[in-house]
């Protein structure tokens, strides 16, 4: 596999940043946040300061590129993204081109340092209003393992699994921001040896450290997004996500229409989102997709590519793993086609996940399920605790970064969780 795209040098922002902040000027992450009796809505992360965008673009309507362009003031004095993802992907580019040059070209000074806002007198909010959620499994490494633990006796992939990328329809609502607490499920749970199901709350509570990709820019219904076009038109940016899982009462649920309420109470997302132009210097082919995708899964490598993000996974405190999202199989491209080919319409604000990023070694798997061998391997914490899956009172943090422009390196917003005790039903 060949190594990421390279890029010119990284231009200087006159804020004078280390070379490497992982939010220096090639990355730029959008948010929403708001201070001390403010309303929340958009900000952009640039190194340890919030940008307060919507007053930024508000004194430079006259802006050449701007003040004939889009009304980026609308748009970001909103609390959430979905307005400024509703004008689509020719204006992304040029706010992005606009914010470039205001924080690297030093006449802009003067006017911009009074809207920045150090990152910890902030609160941070929901970046997006999720329209529709879905949550795939694009891991051919996550996948095997699922399989060589439920099904041992069996072929561990399914045999559609390498002609499509497999995916469910989550829950919009219980999509929730980095540091919001996780409070555990409740449900049916039935082991192999039991006689009959029981309710409580899970005894088996996981993870999965995915990448979610932000939807941009609505399509009719019956209207599939071709895979040369999603991409370019539709991925506006990514969050790392964690789709918090309740393994025992998945397993007894979801044969035969697939997860609910074992991945319905909850998914988090970080609180900043990762334009897609940031990444580009990430962009890595694909494995090797054998068989060859049926036609509308096939497209060029500009448009059907992968990324080389490193993550982390840290468990109160401990770092247990370290998956690679480049090993994934599937390209967000596919996805989304796969996922409108049937004709159902997106909608700005929508978001999917890749599925839990897994690779082939013990310390790249993305779920406590993988690493603990559904609870046969446990896991040892660096304060000498040992856990198989979840307990109330468990923290986990994921992180990553990635290839920015010029040589640098980003790195994505991470995405934390609690978890607190189930509640009476």
């Amino acid at each position: 596999m060949t190594s990421p795209m390279t890029s010119p040098p990284a231009p200087r922002s006159w804020l004078d940043l280390p070379p490497d902040h992982p939010f220096g000027i090639t990355h730029l992450p959008y948010g929403v946040f708001s201070t001390a009796g403010s309303s929340p809505r958009v900000g952009v992360r640039i190194g340890d300061q919030v940008l307060d965008v919507s007053e930024v673009a508000r004194i430079g309507r006259d802006t050449v590129g701007v003040g004939d362009g889009p009304d980026l003031t609308a748009a970001w004095e909103r609390p959430s993204l979905n307005a400024f993802l509703d004008l689509g992907h020719e204006d992304w580019a040029v706010a992005r081109a606009w914010l470039v040059e205001i924080l690297t070209d030093d006449v802009h000074e003067a006017g911009v340092k009074p809207h920045l806002v150090p990152v910890e007198d902030v609160t941070l909010h929901l970046p997006i209003a999720v329209a529709d959620y879905v949550d795939f499994y694009a891991s051919e490494h996550h996948a095997t393992n699922v399989g060589r633990i439920f099904r041992p006796d069996s072929e561990p992939l399914t045999p559609n699994w390498k002609h499509l990328p497999i995916g469910y329809h989550g829950r919009a609502g219980t999509v929730v921001v980095s540091g919001t607490d996780v409070v555990r499920p409740q449900g049916q749970r039935k082991a192999a040896t039991d006689p009959a199901p029981s309710f409580g709350p899970s005894r088996k509570l996981d993870i999965e450290a995915e990448l979610g990709f932000v939807v941009g820019g609505g399509t009719a219904l019956g209207e599939p997004v071709a895979v040369a076009l999603a991409a370019e038109r539709h991925l506006f940016g990514v969050v790392l996500l964690n789709d918090w899982s309740a393994r025992d009462i998945q397993a007894w649920e979801y044969v035969p229409l697939g997860p609910f309420l074992g991945k319905s109470f909850g998914t988090s997302v970080s609180a900043w989102v990762t334009p897609m132009a940031a990444l580009a210097a990430a962009r890595v082919p694909l494995p090797t997709q054998d068989p060859q995708p049926l036609p509308y899964l096939n497209g060029a490598p500009d448009a059907v590519f992968g990324l080389d993000l490193h993550l982390e996974v840290e468990w109160n405190g401990t770092v247990v793993s370290r998956p690679e999202y480049r090993d994934m199989y599937w390209s967000p491209a596919q996805m989304l086609a796969h996922l409108t080919v049937n004709g159902a319409s997106i909608r700005s604000g929508d978001l999917f996940g890749s599925g839990t990023i897994s690779g082939a070694a013990k310390d790249t798997r993305g779920s406590f399920l993988e690493l603990s061998w559904n609870g046969t391997e446990p896991v040892a914490l660096g304060d000498g605790a040992e856990r198989t899956f979840l307990e109330d009172g468990d923290t986990v943090v994921l992180r990553a970064t990635a290839a920015g422009a010029g040589g640098t390196r980003i790195g994505l917003g991470e995405v934390s969780g609690r978890i607190v005790p189930a509640r009476e039903a």
